[in-house]
């Protein structure tokens, strides 16, 4: 099998399923603390990130163990092992929030919602694939993705990212479709 750098960043996923029962049914409520709710907005708290990249790391056990998913991924990764891959991943998927919530909340646009403007729809679009930035840096040490791998894995999980809400919003999961 081909190996697929957008396939490094398929383990969000489980931050992503870690999270949703965390929101639904209000769980750890203790951790329901922004970071900093000026800066950032009040949607980024402690209980996101501690789901976000607790499921991302668990995810990425449990991916490494298909050899499947090994085989599709750069040598690097594969060579740093599990532990090393989704605690960084884990990392880029908070980190890589943080600075559009930032510049959202500096040009007007409240926490959740999209902006009209085309560079609130510039933002938005970040917004389906902030991790993958913040993990270039932060992959690395282990990882010196090109700018091409950079670009691919981007397109790759900014176009899923998209689906999905799609899906959601049909099903009625979301309140917009993007």
């Amino acid at each position: 099998m081909a190996e697929r750098p957008a396939w490094a960043f398929l383990p969000v996923l489980g931050g992503a399923l870690a999270h949703a029962p965390i929101l639904r049914y209000d769980l750890l409520p203790s951790l329901r603390r922004p970071f900093n709710a000026r800066l950032f907005g009040a949607n980024k708290t402690w209980r996101g990130a501690l789901a976000m990249s607790t499921g991302t790391l668990i995810a990425t056990l449990a991916l490494h163990r298909l050899p499947p998913y090994r085989e599709r991924l750069p040598p690097q990764l594969r060579e740093a092992g599990p532990l090393t891959h989704g605690g960084l991943l884990g990392a880029a998927v908070v980190v890589g929030e943080l600075p559009n919530s930032a510049l959202k909340r500096r040009i007007g646009i409240a926490p959740g919602e999209r902006g009209g403007s085309p560079l609130g729809v510039a933002l938005t679009i970040h917004d389906q694939a902030d991790f993958v930035l913040a993990g270039w840096p932060l992959l690395g040490p282990v990882w010196r993705m090109s700018a091409r791998e950079l670009a691919e894995s981007f397109a790759v999980v900014a176009g899923m990212h998209m689906c999905v809400n799609l899906a959601g919003y049909a099903l009625g999961a979301r309140t917009s479709p993007l």
